[in-house]
């Protein structure tokens, strides 16, 4: 199935999307952490601590970050949640070369590696990780559905996906205010920041075309997995999605 944020790209119409990711992530990499929590107003911490804190009574050992940019996720994870390992897989070097410095100072650089990955064709065998976590980057698929399948297939059985991704408010007046807010603030604070005019106009159009709620639990569900729930954050501004092999 195709999705609308599929055919949103930063520069326009040419070249495929995931090039496109690739060269804008690894132009804001040196910004990217100051712009995220300027523009979550530092909400995306308590986020990750929830979707973290899904996990901790099945005790995964054996863990994949995708899309781990800059390695908050993967930190935070690695800390609270105590794997034997954990790999952080992007296909921005230029944001997991942020990544390993912050992995080195945190002392963590023996239990968490990075691997440059295309998450629609991983690497890795069948089964091999006991929970997946995606945070703030799955709509950034050029192929969603791909992407989950792809999850899915190197997911033990009983292994558990978890997904936090940015959404649109739909009561008033969070939906209201926060279509102000992405619409003026998000690319105007983005430009100041990271000097890119593109990225951070890219970032609330994939925000209001990715499919959110039901719509996204149903193509998680067809991507083989069961018991899929999904819960809203802040308004709505952030979804939590968690699902069983």
């Amino acid at each position: 199935m195709d999705y609308p944020q599929e055919n949103i790209k930063p520069y326009g119409n040419e070249g495929t999307k995931v090039k496109q990711v690739e060269r804008m992530f690894d132009h804001i990499a040196p910004t990217y952490d100051q712009l995220n929590h300027t523009l979550s107003l530092g909400i995306d911490r308590s986020w990750r601590r929830k979707a973290i804190h899904t996990l901790r009574p099945y005790h995964p050992q054996q863990m994949m970050d995708v899309a781990t940019g800059t390695g908050d996720f993967a930190i935070l994870a690695c800390r609270e949640l105590q794997p034997q390992s954990l790999i952080g897989t992007d296909i921005s070097e230029g944001m997991m070369n942020v990544a390993r410095e912050k992995v080195r100072q945190a002392g963590l650089a023996d239990r968490i590696s990075f691997a440059r990955e295309d998450c629609t064709a991983l690497s890795f065998a069948e089964s091999s990780f006991d929970a997946v976590t995606v945070a703030f980057g799955i709509r950034n698929f050029e192929h969603l559905d791909l992407g989950l399948h792809e999850m899915c297939r190197v997911l033990r059985p009983g292994g558990h996906l978890v997904i936090l991704e940015l959404s649109t408010p739909d009561r008033f007046p969070m939906k209201q205010l926060f279509f102000l807010y992405s619409k003026i603030i998000m690319p105007l604070i983005g430009k100041l920041i990271s000097k890119d005019n593109s990225a951070y106009t890219y970032l609330p159009e994939s925000i209001r075309a990715f499919p959110q709620g039901e719509v996204m639990q149903k193509a998680i569900r067809n991507a083989g997995f069961s018991e899929v729930h999904f819960k809203r954050l802040t308004f709505g501004i952030c979804t939590l999605y968690v699902a069983t092999k």
